[in-house]
């Protein structure tokens, strides 16, 4: 694919910025875990390491699938999106509006980005 529509690199850029985000976010629940500051050091070990995975993945699916125009990386993209939108409820209800409503937006922009119909004709090649 020569060009790539705005619409999927911004979906790409997206999904990449939440893999970098799962990515920290394990790495760090495992060093605080190291360091001791987990009550359940199980728990702990298999947050972070379960953070790195996701994370790993979602950058996978943002370069490897989505800016190289796979149609298989697009699926994966929604589905985070839209798992992304009860996290993002949930955050507001629990007195954290401001991270709630930064992760909606986020959201709903990956989402609306990963099915314009720019980024369906470059993935799936229809007219």
């Amino acid at each position: 694919m020569s060009k790539r529509p705005l619409s999927l690199v911004l979906a790409a850029l997206v999904v990449a910025l939440e893999g970098l985000i799962a990515v920290g976010l394990g790495g760090y629940g495992l060093v605080e875990t190291l360091r001791g500051a987990a009550g359940d050091v199980t728990a702990g070990i298999a947050a972070g390491a379960f953070g790195l995975l996701i994370g790993a993945g979602l950058l996978w699916v943002a370069w490897g699938g989505l800016l190289k125009g796979e149609r298989w990386g697009r699926a994966p993209g929604v589905l985070t999106q839209i798992f992304m939108v009860p996290v993002g409820v949930t955050l507001i209800q629990s007195e954290q509006a401001l991270l709630g409503s930064a992760l909606l937006v986020v959201a709903v922009a990956g989402l609306g980005a990963l099915l314009a119909p720019p980024t369906t004709r470059a993935l799936i090649g229809e007219d």
